[in-house]
């Protein structure tokens, strides 16, 4: 990427079919969601006289911590529209005169979102070949 300036124009070529990538992007946005649809949790007793079906319940161990909540509590909230990378895709074909490039897996945001494609960062480790053992034959012997 050292060689393009700024502002000019890059094409899907700059990859290679076979080539692992991440792809970053801006994730859908949800809006305003409770506590079990973001963080699933499970959802109280809906009869015999419960007054809670959805909400949260307690949030602080009044003896233990002085009535504070502990970070990472789930609550209610926005969900989504979060930059989010998703790693170690494979590029599958790349057409140059079109301009477009397939990935295997999924890419974050909407469709004909933007989003930004890089090399790979932690790229996994090659899957080492199988060898099958054959006991029939081993018994034969």
């Amino acid at each position: 990427m050292s060689g393009y300036a700024v502002g000019s124009e890059v094409k899907a070529d700059l990859f290679t079919a076979g080539e692992i990538i991440d792809v970053t992007g801006v994730s859908k946005g949800k809006g305003f969601m409770g506590a079990i649809a973001r963080h699933n949790q499970t959802i109280g007793p809906k009869s015999h006289g419960s007054g809670f079906h959805r909400g949260v319940g307690s949030l602080a161990t009044i003896g233990r911590n002085n009535g504070i909540i502990n970070k990472g509590t789930g609550m209610a909230g926005h969900e989504g529209f979060l930059t989010t990378t998703n790693q170690n895709l494979e590029v599958v074909k790349i057409d140059v005169e079109k301009n477009y490039m397939l990935i295997k897996g999924n890419v974050p945001g909407p469709r004909k979102g933007l989003v930004v494609v890089k090399s790979a960062a932690k790229k996994r480790a090659a899957k080492s070949a199988v060898e099958l053992v054959d006991y029939a034959a081993a018994k034969e012997e």
